[in-house]
């Protein structure tokens, strides 16, 4: 099975190979805005003739956005912009303009509704202190040296790996894996190289082929399996927020950058900066390991795991939840299960989103019309089942697999219904005086249990 997949290193960089990577990096820089205020200037004009009645056919030429169009026009002016050109690699210039290229198409599309999700803002200039350095080479020399302590990049030449490469190295001597491109970057005050690769999998199988199981992502628990499995959330944020804002405070009190005044950082606040950045690239590395491990026991184990369709966004509106659920990353436990499902051979079904799994009873399926974010443990008025709520939504995601596996419908996926838990349709009958109603009760029978209501509640 080809996937692509990629391998990320931290550097350990001399000084001046470091002084040459951050020239590749303000070159990059340099292309995308030379090449974006043109694309504006163009723009502008074009609009400021219209307003003058000029005709379309008239018109100042338009000017091409995609990334040839970009580079031919690069190369016709990059001697007068940039003189010192032949410094730096050509792949410099060419990750800044098709870093444009890639913008300026998302921000059409999106503008034009081709592109859903949120609507994408128009590029901007890249700053030489807010914007993060990096540079991507896909051509020329790209390899791992023999001791896998070392890579070699174009004009970049050989640099030292903080750890071994030898995974990578074992599948490129074996010829199961193709280097597409590498990506050298700055992040969290360290440098790092990412390799993205073509690599030959082989077809794997989960450790359990018949096993089904539901996940409930949370915050006072990260995950709870319809297992009765119960993963701790480490919280990692809260953990190092002590440090955290004695590092802030310090860094309040060094002299930084103005941008008013034009007023440079002194050397005490680059070192203090420096600190806190990597006292937050900690927090990040630790959370991404945690839910990697997470993630790749799953796949590993599971032939089909049952997840919700989370509106994460939503959620984050809840300023008093919003910073657990952001260190909790939900959509990135999502994103790891859904390419990993992939590699070990299972598969990943998504709830609907308006699926009732904290309201319904895995017992007798009824569902409840209303269920407070503070009730941890659900009742069921109908059967008197008693159960962790958290653990009840985990085992109807599992009966809702098996439901739609044993209607033959496929995957789970879509956003189906767009309204919120209402009571199950029931067939019209004539009823006794005194006796109430499915939507006078809140619940319904097992057979009215339905699978296209709303999630809510189930965090």
């Amino acid at each position: 099975m080809k996937a692509i997949q990629a391998y990320r290193y931290a550097l350990d960089l001399t000084p001046a190979q470091e002084r040459a990577v951050l020239a590749h990096a303000g070159a990059a820089r340099v292309a995308h805005n030379w090449a974006l205020a043109r694309v504006v200037a163009v723009m502008n004009q074009r609009a400021a003739e219209r307003t003058y009645g000029v005709a379309e056919a008239d018109l100042t030429p338009a000017i091409g956005w995609s990334l040839p169009a970009l580079r031919k026009a690069w190369n016709a002016h990059k001697e007068q912009v940039a003189p010192w050109w032949r410094e730096c690699s050509k792949e410099a210039f060419n990750t800044g303009l098709d870093a444009l290229a890639r913008a300026l198409k998302n921000w059409s599309d999106s503008r034009t509704g081709k592109r859903a999700g949120r609507p994408v803002g128009f590029p901007r200039f890249k700053s030489r202190r807010r914007s993060v350095p990096s540079v991507r080479f896909t051509t020329g020399t790209i390899r791992v040296e023999p001791d896998r302590k070392h890579v070699v990049l174009p004009r970049l030449g050989r640099l030292k790996l903080h750890e071994s490469a030898r995974k990578l190295a074992r599948r490129l001597d074996n010829g199961t894996a193709r280097i597409m491109s590498a990506t050298v970057r700055r992040d969290g005050g360290r440098w790092h190289v990412a390799f993205c690769v073509e690599v030959d999998r082989a077809e794997r199988r989960p450790a359990r082929p018949t096993s089904v199981v539901g996940v409930d992502v949370g915050i006072t628990h990260l995950a709870v399996l319809s297992t009765g499995e119960l993963v701790d959330n480490p919280r990692h944020l809260d953990a190092a927020k002590t440090r955290l804002r004695r590092l802030g405070r310090a860094l309040s009190r060094k002299t930084g950058p103005d941008r008013r005044t034009r007023q440079r950082p002194s050397n005490r606040w680059r070192r203090a900066s420096l600190r806190l950045t990597r006292a937050h690239a900690r927090v990040s590395n630790l959370r991404r390991d945690g839910l990697h491990k997470l993630t790749t026991r799953l796949t590993r184990e599971h032939a089909t795991i049952v997840v919700e369709d989370l509106n994460v966004a939503g959620m984050l509106r809840n300023r008093r939840l919003a910073r657990h659920i952001t260190d909790a990353s939900f959509g990135e436990l999502r994103r790891q299960l859904a390419y990993k499902t992939q590699w070990n051979g299972g598969r990943l079904l998504i709830a609907d989103r308006w699926y009732p799994s904290s309201k319904t009873c895995s017992g007798c399926g009824a569902v409840k019309t209303k269920l407070a974010l503070s009730e941890r443990t659900y009742t069921c008025t109908t059967c008197g089942m008693n159960l962790d709520r958290d653990i009840n939504a985990a085992r109807n995601l599992v009966a809702l697999a098996t439901e739609m596996d044993t209607a033959g419908s496929g995957p789970v996926t879509g956003r189906g219904a767009d309204h919120k838990t209402r009571p199950g349709r029931q067939v019209a009958t004539k009823r006794q005086p005194g006796t109430a109603t499915a939507d006078q009760t809140g619940t319904v029978p097992p057979q009215g249990r339905t699978t296209d209501h709303v999630l809510t509640g189930a965090y």
